[in-house]
């Protein structure tokens, strides 16, 4: 069961991904987050209440709401990493990166109690290495103003790489503390809505000082951010549920294997290219994935 609910994550994850790339591109990646994590609180409100969820609560004590305040502010310094990247980057190259999070999972899983078989050691040494091939650009920065190669800057980050390095450490981080500190306290689903409250409550506190409008968008944008809103809700729930009947660390990875499917609808729906070194670096990521799963 854990192995389908990791990857109905990751199918989920990839389509709420794709959607995001079009609403952070248009409305910008903060304002994204901000209105997916209301309709993502909205639904799952309303399921929670449908189904008694609410009434069944969480473990007594202020521990476990405090223990998804801070997975919540995680979550949103994350997901705000994410979808910077889709806002500036090549969505088919910062999706995979972001993608590599389970290395750390794994890491930390193990550390925590958790046993790996050794195929697995090897797939987080591949991961990573095809991480920093996915990363880097080898071909030569064009100068802006003459329009010239300069061939003294060969090897640079590929723009919004960064930021999704730094989106694959936060989840990485993350979803570790949700198997081994929140899920067990607060359930699959309800872990899920504590979570979207945390992090639509710091993104509108944060708003104001950090000079990010909340201002509500118009037009077609919506059917991009109920799309992103309800599809990531529905992955983090199968993520969550299956953290809370698998291992950590299979579940983490098999839902990572977003990053193939939001490759598959770039390539498929925005024929994006890549150099062969970081299509080399993308099939390492993936290939890394699989043996971990094994």
């Amino acid at each position: 069961m854990g192995i389908l609910l990791g990857l109905t994550g990751a199918i989920s994850w990839g389509l709420a991904d794709f959607a995001a790339r079009f609403a952070s591109r248009r409305v910008g990646a903060y304002r994204t987050l901000f209105f997916m994590q209301f309709i993502g609180l909205v639904v799952l409100s309303v399921y929670l209440e449908l189904t008694g969820g609410i009434s069944r609560g969480v473990a007594p004590g202020w521990q476990p709401w405090a223990l998804a305040a801070f997975s919540g502010v995680v979550n949103t310094v994350a997901s705000l990493s994410l979808y910077y990247s889709f806002q500036i980057g090549v969505m088919s190259i910062v999706a995979p990166v972001s993608s590599s999070y389970p290395a750390l999972t794994v890491a930390l899983a193990l550390l925590s109690g958790e046993r790996l078989k050794p195929l697995g050691a090897i797939g987080i040494a591949v991961t990573l290495a095809g991480v920093i091939l996915a990363a880097t650009s080898f071909a030569p920065k064009v100068n802006g103003a003459a329009g010239a190669a300069a061939p003294t800057e060969r090897a640079h980050l590929t723009k919004g790489v960064g930021w999704s390095l730094v989106a694959a450490l936060g989840f990485g981080f993350l979803f570790w503390f949700l198997g081994f500190h929140v899920v067990p306290v607060a359930g699959s689903a309800f872990s899920v809505w504590m979570i979207r409250l945390s992090s639509f409550s710091t993104l509108a506190l944060v708003a104001a000082p950090a000079r990010q409008t909340l201002r509500v968008p118009r037009g077609s944008v919506w059917w991009f951010l109920l799309a992103v809103g309800v599809m990531d809700t529905v992955a983090f729930v199968a993520n969550n549920a299956g953290l809370h009947t698998g291992q950590v660390s299979v579940v983490s990875v098999l839902a990572s294997l977003y990053g193939a499917v939001t490759v598959l609808l770039s390539w498929i729906f925005l024929r994006e290219r890549l150099e062969r070194t970081q299509c080399f670096g993308i099939v390492l990521i993936f290939a890394g994935i699989v043996f971990v799963s094994l």
